[in-house]
């Protein structure tokens, strides 16, 4: 058995069970460090960004969103998947910022990039910081987005928001309070746009190819 930390888990063999619009699932057989294989149920995602669009105000944009996993309306930053082939991720943001709340920045940053849930996705979002904001007409596309809420809240309420269990979603989380720290606390430096992104998942997309 390697030492705790030198382990290779090499996967011996993989099988695809569901192959859908947005993600797959597949399994793997894994070895473990005993030397014994182990399954592990994989869901393949293309990705996603969301955007924490903040005014010179401090106010930023959330929008009121169903998902229906959870059976209810959440709290969230505008997002969307990263869907269309050859588009860099800061555009994906900036497409999505106008379609969801009609807003155009003239300022971009990384903030955080959110592992959804790594024990079985490989979804990994980035989160953008937008300043500089103009109001644009919107482009929603969809019942989904149609239904979409949008409002404008104080930054250090959305904080709390997040303390008191009101906002869940991950991405929203980490990127609220990324920008409290950026422009809250002070002392803390976003990203460049172009950020290398390690763990950006590609292989679902790769399947489409």
């Amino acid at each position: 058995m390697s030492a705790p930390g030198d382990h290779d888990f090499t996967v011996v063999s993989s099988r695809d069970v569901h192959i859908g619009r947005i993600l797959g699932l597949r399994v793997d057989e894994v070895v473990m460090p005993g030397g014994a294989a182990a399954r592990r149920e994989v869901v393949e995602h293309l990705g996603a960004v969301a955007i924490c669009a903040v005014d010179d105000d401090g106010t930023v944009t959330l929008v009121h969103q169903y998902r229906h996993p959870l059976g209810d309306r959440l709290w969230e930053l505008p997002a969307g998947l990263l869907d269309a082939d050859g588009e860099e991720p800061v555009d994906t943001a900036r497409r999505e910022l106008v379609e969801e709340v009609g807003l155009s920045a003239g300022r971009w940053d990384t903030l955080v990039d959110v592992a959804a849930s790594p024990g079985f996705t490989d979804e990994v979002l980035r989160v953008f910081l937008a300043r500089d904001l103009t109001t644009v007409p919107r482009q929603a596309h969809g019942d989904e987005e149609a239904d979409l809420v949008v409002t404008r809240v104080p930054l250090d309420e959305a904080v709390r928001m997040v303390l008191n269990g009101e906002i869940v979603n991950g991405a929203t989380v980490g990127g609220l309070l990324a920008a409290h720290a950026v422009l809250s606390t002070g002392g803390f430096e976003p990203r460049p746009t172009d950020a290398p992104w390690r763990y950006r998942p590609t292989r679902f997309a790769e399947r489409e190819r």
